[in-house]
């Protein structure tokens, strides 16, 4: 409401929402407050900078309102938007999944630089993502892959739901199957499935590390999607136990968290006979850190 008792405008709005993140630490508190601002009204980024007179209705004012104590709450403003932009496509998001990072992007890069290495563009192929949780991964690669299908597989059922959503929302419904499910055990009838390329972005926070993490992770990413067990590795040894059976002649690319790219190495090394293994690789984030661990399996 303005000093006078009328309606705000959202221009207003959303810089006085940008002042109190900022006067609580926000890191990009103008980016947010625009963001939620033209959300709360029911506008475009776009809209709020062209009209910023634009007055709030009493039911956007009670919106942002609201919006404004969760982001306060340092809810990140992808949950309290329910979408997560990655790599250029939309996603929704819930708290039954965990919400993609900018650093994950890594690993659709090697996916995409190992698939043009090996001439996958222009022939039929076989993705599996393990621990699909929002379906990011599976849908950009497929997405990016024209004539590739595949399945993403996850212990929560709610996660599985809104990757089976976000697959039908971006088209690629007809090409992405979605199996309750973590390690590579045989489906139904003893059949080991095989796949050319192998994703995965799995819990690996050492659970002891848990209760330390950032709130906007601590507090709204499922603890399903971020524990790794003692020491963090317990999912990348239940993965790579089945490498040989599923992947026997493509790809498997890991995301990986600080300081666990050579136990993951070692893993995979360990769980395939030396004339197997053809290439160990790793991929840096923007960050400089290593965030993705592959290999490359042969018959």
């Amino acid at each position: 409401m303005t000093d006078g008792g009328g309606p705000e405008t959202i221009g207003a709005a959303a810089q006085a929402l940008a002042r109190a993140l900022r006067a609580a630490g926000g890191e990009t508190p103008e980016h947010d407050a625009r963001l939620l601002a033209a959300a709360a009204a029911g506008l475009s980024r776009e809209d709020l900078a062209r009209a910023p007179e634009t007055l709030l209705s009493g039911d956007a004012a009670r919106t942002l309102a609201g919006y404004r104590a969760r982001r306060l709450a340092c809810e990140p403003v992808s949950r309290i938007l329910g979408v997560r932009s990655f790599y250029g496509r939309t996603f929704r998001i819930t708290p039954d999944v965990l919400d993609p990072r900018p650093e994950t992007e890594t690993i659709v890069e090697a996916a995409l630089e190992v698939a043009a290495l090996e001439g996958w563009r222009e022939r039929p192929l076989r993705v599996l993502d393990v621990g699909t949780g929002s379906g990011c991964l599976l849908l950009t690669l497929l997405a990016e892959l024209p004539r590739a299908t595949g399945s993403g597989t996850d212990v929560s059922r709610d996660a599985l739901r809104i990757a089976a959503e976000n697959a039908v929302r971006l088209g690629l419904g007809d090409r992405a199957r979605f199996d309750p499910g973590r390690s590579l055990a045989p489906r139904d009838g003893g059949i080991v499935e095989q796949f050319d390329l192998l994703v995965s972005n799995p819990p690996y926070i050492p659970s002891g590390e848990i209760a330390t993490l950032e709130r906007p992770v601590r507090d709204f990413d499922p603890r399903l999607a971020l524990d790794g067990g003692p020491d963090g590795l317990d999912v990348y040894r239940e993965l790579t136990a089945g490498l040989s059976a599923v992947v026997p002649d493509g790809w498997v690319l890991f995301e990986v968290g600080a300081g666990q790219a050579d136990a993951v190495a070692g893993l995979m090394r360990a769980s395939l006979p030396p004339a197997r293994l053809r290439t160990l690789r790793t991929w840096r984030d923007l960050g400089g850190h290593i965030r993705c661990v592959a290999v490359r399996t042969q018959v």
